[in-house]
C-alpha cells in the first residue's frame, strides 16, 4: 500500500464517528502528537504538524505499510483522548513512567532525555537550594513533577498548559528559573528570538528518562510499533531524523 500522509489541525474538531474506527479494520492509524514542543512537534505555517516526532511517525507507518494521519490534541487530553479512541497512539515526547503505565501501553523507547535548569545569562543559582524562587515547568511533566516532589513548600511553582508559555513567562521576568526536557530547550536557546539572553544551569539530570509511543492497554499496535522501530534504526532512516534536529544522537 502507498503511505498516504495526511495532517489535520486538531484531533477534538474530528466527529466521533470518524475517530472511533478500527485501526486493524481499516488498515489506517490515528496518530496523536501536541504541536507545542518544537524541534519535536509544533506546527507550520500552514497550519500542519511538524517535527522530529512527527517525521518518526511518518517513518514507522511507511515501515508498517499502513495509511496514516497525524492530528494535535492538547497535551492534558492526550492520554484521555487515546482512551476513548479519538486517535490510536501518541507520539509526542511523552516520558514512560510507572504513572502512565497504569493506563495505556508504551513502545521501546524511541528517545531519551534528561531535565535541565534554564535561566537568565549571568545570574548564578545555588541548584541545590532555591527557596524563594519561582520556578516554572510545564504541567504534567516530568519536570512538574519533579518541581512538586522537591520544590513544594520551599519555592512558589508555576506550571503552564504549554512551553511556549513557560518561556514567555522566563523572558518576562515572571520567573526566576525553569525545568525542563534539555533537548526542546537546546533548540528554543539556539533558534529563538530570545533564546541568546538565557542559558542551562547545572547539568542534565534525570537522564533514564525514555520516550515511547503510547497506545490503548493490550493494543498491537505496540508490537507492530516496535518492529517498525527496530527497522527505521537498523537500515539508517533513524538517524537521517535525528540529525535533522540534532547535531549528536539522542537515542
Amino acid at each position: 500500500m502507498k503511505l498516504k500522509k495526511i495532517a489535520l489541525g486538531s484531533a477534538v474538531l474530528l466527529s466521533a464517528a470518524v475517530s472511533s474506527f478500527s485501526a486493524q479494520a481499516a488498515d489506517s492509524i490515528k496518530i496523536a502528537t501536541e504541536g507545542a514542543w518544537a524541534p519535536f512537534n509544533y506546527i507550520d505555517d500552514n497550519g500542519k504538524p511538524q517535527g522530529f516526532d512527527v517525521d518518526i511517525a511518518w517513518a514507522l507507518c511507511e515501515k508498517m505499510d499502513v495509511e496514516c494521519q497525524v492530528v494535535t490534541q492538547d497535551w492534558d487530553g492526550l492520554i484521555p483522548g487515546l482512551k476513548v479512541r479519538k486517535f490510536d497512539a501518541i507520539i509526542a515526547s511523552m516520558s514512560i513512567t510507572e504513572e502512565r503505565l497504569k493506563q495505556v501501553d508504551f513502545s521501546d523507547k524511541y528517545y531519551s532525555g534528561g531535565l535541565r535548569f534554564l535561566a537568565p545569562k549571568g545570574k548564578s543559582f545555588d541548584l541545590e537550594n532555591l527557596d524563594g524562587k519561582v520556578i516554572g515547568a510545564q504541567r504534567a511533566t516530568l519536570a512538574a513533577q519533579y518541581l512538586e516532589d522537591n520544590y513544594t513548600g520551599k519555592s512558589t511553582l508555576k506550571f503552564y498548559d504549554t512551553q511556549d508559555s513557560v518561556y514567555l513567562d522566563l523572558v518576562s521576568g515572571r520567573l526566576d528559573i525553569v525545568l525542563s526536557d534539555e533537548l526542546p530547550t537546546y533548540d528554543w536557546l539556539k533558534t529563538s528570538g530570545n533564546g541568546g539572553k538565557f542559558e542551562f544551569k547545572g547539568d542534565s539530570f534525570k537522564k533514564e528518562d525514555e520516550i515511547g509511543i503510547a497506545v490503548r492497554k493490550g493494543d498491537d499496535l505496540k508490537d507492530k510499533f516496535n518492529a517498525a522501530l527496530a527497522e527505521i534504526l537498523a537500515d539508517g532512516t533513524y538517524e537521517k531524523i535525528n540529525a535533522k534536529y540534532f547535531p549528536f544522537s539522542i537515542y
